[in-house]
């Protein structure tokens, strides 16, 4: 697999560091409010694993499988809901945990849809951004980088469902995806 890569983003200790400061902050901006972490799978699962390991404060964790993507690299525009929430989110302060987010059209769908079942607040954290790809206005509370439209794996992230498990982000080369 490492063969596969161009470049290393993000090492192992890069990300275990911003992962880091992004727990203390939603350790601090939450405390004493009724927090769900929502991961969005399959994408989130490590980022969001090692990302409640940091958070200090009770909080409880949730899953939905979304998709605009099916099989290829461009999202379709049409979103479907794989998985929904096993929780209420009525009343709960909900946090949305993104592994990356590029055209933003899954993640806008998702915010009406979550948004009308009434939470005390609905914000995002985004590990990875790619501006250049957005094609609809989302507003992010935590981000952790801003990052060049490559092809990225790792730490969650895949192609053709390979690659999550690389404990770095990289950037994989164009002859294995075209």
């Amino acid at each position: 697999m490492n063969n596969d890569i161009k470049e290393v983003l993000y090492n192992e200790d890069q990300l275990r560091d911003k992962v880091r400061q992004m727990g203390a902050k939603i350790s601090k901006d939450y405390s004493g409010r009724d927090l769900i972490l929502i991961g969005i799978l399959k994408g989130s699962v490590i980022f969001m694993s090692d990302l409640v390991k940091q958070i200090t404060i009770p909080c409880k964790m949730d899953f939905m499988a979304v998709s605009s993507y099916g099989n290829s690299s461009k999202t379709s525009g049409v979103v479907k809901i794989l998985k929904d929430l096993d929780f209420e989110i009525e009343g709960k302060d909900v946090l949305i945990v993104e592994d990356i987010i590029d055209s933003g059209v899954t993640l806008k769908y998702l915010m009406k849809l979550l948004s009308a079942r009434k939470p005390s607040s609905l914000e995002i954290i985004c590990l990875l951004n790619k501006p250049d790809r957005r094609a609809v206005d989302i507003d992010v509370k935590y981000l952790g980088y801003d990052v060049p439209d490559y092809f990225l794996v790792g730490y969650g992230l895949d192609f053709a469902e390979k690659y999550r498990n690389l404990p770095y982000i990289g950037i994989l080369k164009e002859e294995i995806y075209k």
